[in-house]
């Protein structure tokens, strides 16, 4: 799909206006981020990307609204994976819920830059060697079958590559100073754990990008769709944080649906030769499943010992 250019500078001109002013209007004082305020921000982002998707499917046609829609739920599930991670990570440093907020703003910003990055060389390789996206697909449903069988690991931040490495070339000091990710105490410049925490975040989405950017590319290999249904899926992460972070424990049946996906469109991809899935389907089937396994975690009750 040939996408004038203004429509780009207008995207990303909206994004970096939006993110100003999360930063520097509603969160511009450090503050704990309530339920009520981040289920507010949560239904904010989706509606306004339901209103984007509305422009996509005037401009561009039913196709590809199809597909935007169903980028922005694949990438939108998948996040709930990051959120786990995420709970993690705070809860290790024990770093109090007003100071959240800033790391996830920050860790977010860099998602996007990697995450546009992942998208245009994924495309490109597509593009040039059609082969590839049967190593995406076989990929995707080998992860999906890993994260089926694999029981989940204790988080070992000390044993992280990018944190060994940071520490080699700065100190890092053994409290929290506020919000801050450096401080200085003499001549010596020291990180803080928050820098630390920003780390982990920014290498986990690295992480969750190699799975969920080869998925979206399996529903449409345009650029812009792509682009932008990913990053109206990550806008969106930071309150869906605040929104499930206390209730995520009780979706126990959602790792087998978020596996599920993984596989299925790891299968789409591999027989896209073949037959190819209808995007229609694919959307209908991913919320279905999606829907199943978080009302299988609601219905079914977990027996404690």
């Amino acid at each position: 799909m040939d996408v004038n250019i203004w429509f780009w500078i207008g995207f990303n001109a909206f994004v970096l206006l939006m993110l100003a002013l999360d930063l520097g209007v509603f969160h511009k004082n450090t503050h704990t981020v309530k339920i009520k305020e981040s289920l507010i921000w949560t239904g904010i982002w989706i509606i306004m990307a339901l209103i984007f998707a509305c422009g996509i499917f005037y401009f561009f046609g039913k196709q590809r609204g199809v597909e935007f829609l169903t980028g922005y739920v694949i990438e939108k599930s998948l996040s709930v994976d990051n959120i786990f991670v995420f709970i993690m990570v705070f809860s290790y440093f024990n770093i109090p819920t007003k100071y959240q907020h800033k790391v996830l703003f920050y860790g977010i910003l860099g998602a996007l830059l990697m995450r546009a990055f992942f998208i245009f060389t994924g495309v490109a390789l597509i593009t040039k060697f059609h082969w590839i996206i049967y190593v995406f697909g076989a990929f995707l449903i080998f992860t999906g079958i890993k994260m089926l069988v694999q029981d989940e690991k204790p988080l070992e931040p000390d044993k992280n590559p990018l944190v060994r490495l940071f520490k080699k070339f700065m100190p890092v000091t053994t409290e929290l100073h506020g919000d801050k990710f450096f401080v200085k105490d003499g001549l010596k410049n020291f990180a803080t754990p928050l820098f630390i925490v920003l780390l982990l975040i920014e290498f986990t989405d690295l992480i969750f990008a190699v799975d969920s950017i080869p998925a979206i590319l399996a529903i449409s290999n345009d650029t812009f769709i792509v682009y932008t249904s990913n990053v109206f899926a990550i806008l969106g992460l930071r309150s869906l944080y605040f929104a499930l972070a206390d209730i995520t424990k009780y979706f126990r049946f959602l790792k087998y649906g978020l596996s599920a996906i993984l596989i299925f469109v790891g299968i789409k991809m591999c027989i896209v030769d073949i037959y190819k899935i209808p995007v229609l389907y694919s959307l209908g089937t991913i919320l279905l499943i999606l829907a199943s396994s978080v009302i299988a975690s609601i219905a079914i009750p977990q027996k404690h010992k």
